[in-house]
């Protein structure tokens, strides 16, 4: 049957959908947002960039230490009331940076981060599954990857609002914390509403179809089901699961350093400003929104785990070309690696937690984890780019081989999909 006939989506779940859409362009910003403070800090905190790299440190840690319990507390709790608790460490962290600026203390700006971040952390967690309950599971990799492609639009909108106010503050010698204070103050507002919309929006009761209503009835046995062993020996047994998880961590650590340092190399590379680097970060990022919408197109008639296994191979070669430093050419292939990065984290996500039935949830939680790899990732890249900032974007293409494997024997890690396959084209006696 071809998937091009099943709706994305009922019509009962739009506004379910378009509220659960807006959460991943908020939190497309927040982390776009966090690369541009990286740079602003070392000017207006006067840190090193060894030291200024802990914000990553704080945002991809707080993703791997808080996306199990997530995934436990909307195990036992449903979707509705774990996305509200996401939200509101949204927000509580964009609010903590009031007397982080006051206090003028990098230490409790990375304790707002880490805060703000688990939010993040636990709204990724519970966003992925909850999107792809919302219809046919056939079309779960469309329709993640359309709610990522907002996640892209917030992570244009990022950058370019951390460019306008930050960096160009920093040509003007404007490099106190006022504005930076200012600016998540608002996001903070921002995410606050969202949380009262979606308390009193008749959409957030929205039953779930068959199958994906586990999770809003789901008891504290269930819940404390998650940390058995038994359950996860049960996921370690799916291979295509291990492998998703695996390919997740090198995923998020060619993304974290192919971020953290697109400023720095149009800075040392092209002798861009720091203000206009980030502009061309932003389109950068644009270009991962048009790359999602065109990837979620593309699977109507190439199925995900081709179109991964091909854009995967795409940035092994734009990696290649970025990592000789030839001026505009490299430039616009590290561009070009946002385009081709697009659809890797939700369809590896969506491949990932394919056939896992009551462990989906769990599964999305250990997926989440893949974030270490955004922590762990930056420095040893920085080893490198401390020497030869062009010279360090040879280390991803280890992370696209990986993701290109991922792709490439999906259906036979997969024993659900390789039954499936074997049985649709049995021959007719």
């Amino acid at each position: 049957m071809k998937t091009d006939r099943i709706p994305l989506t009922d019509k009962k779940y739009y506004l379910l959908f378009g509220f659960l859409t807006t959460i991943f362009l908020m939190w497309g910003l927040a982390l776009t947002l966090m690369d541009v403070l990286n740079k602003h800090f070392q000017t207006a905190l006067h840190i090193s960039k060894s030291r200024s790299a802990l914000i990553q440190l704080a945002t991809f840690g707080a993703y791997t230490l808080v996306a199990l319990p997530a995934g436990i507390y909307m195990k036992r709790f449903g979707y509705r009331k774990a996305i509200l608790a996401g939200l509101f460490l949204f927000s509580l962290g964009a609010f903590l940076f009031i007397p982080a600026a006051n206090k003028g203390s990098f230490e409790y700006f990375l304790m707002a981060l880490f805060i703000l971040a688990s939010g993040m952390a636990a709204l990724e967690t519970v966003a992925h599954p909850y999107v792809a309950a919302l219809g046919d599971q056939r079309t779960s990799d469309q329709r993640i990857n359309f709610a990522q492609s907002f996640n892209g639009l917030g992570g244009v909108i990022g950058p370019a609002i951390g460019s306008f106010f930050l960096l160009k503050a920093e040509q003007q010698h404007l490099s106190d914390l006022t504005t930076v204070k200012t600016l998540y103050v608002a996001i903070g507002c921002v995410i606050a509403l969202m949380g009262l919309v979606f308390v009193f929006s008749p959409f957030s009761s929205t039953s779930l179809p068959q199958g994906a209503a586990h999770s809003q009835t789901a008891d504290r046995s269930d819940a404390m089901q998650l940390a058995t062993p038994a359950s996860v020996r049960h996921l370690i047994r799916e291979k295509h699961f291990v492998f998703a998880v695996v390919a997740q961590f090198f995923n998020v650590a060619a993304q974290a350093g192919t971020w953290v340092y697109f400023i720095n190399y149009g800075e040392e590379v092209l002798h861009l400003s720091a203000e206009h680097a980030g502009y061309f970060f932003s389109l950068s990022i644009f270009l991962l929104v048009i790359g999602r919408f065109t990837g979620t197109f593309l699977m109507r008639y190439i199925k995900p785990y081709k179109l991964l296994a091909i854009f995967a191979f795409c940035n092994i070669v734009m990696c290649v070309i970025v990592a000789q430093g030839a001026g505009w050419v490299s430039f616009v292939a590290l561009l070009m690696i946002n385009f081709f990065f697009s659809i890797m984290y939700p369809t590896i996500f969506s491949l990932g937690l394919k056939d896992l039935g009551s462990c989906t949830q769990q599964a999305s939680s250990f997926i989440v984890m893949g974030f270490l790899g955004g922590a762990v990732f930056p420095p040893l890249m920085g080893l490198i780019a401390n020497q030869h900032m062009a010279a360090s974007y040879y280390l991803p293409i280890l992370c696209y081989i990986t993701i290109f494997a991922f792709g490439i024997r999906y259906p036979r890690l997969n024993k659900h999909y390789s039954a499936l396959h074997t049985m649709n084209h049995t021959p007719k006696n």
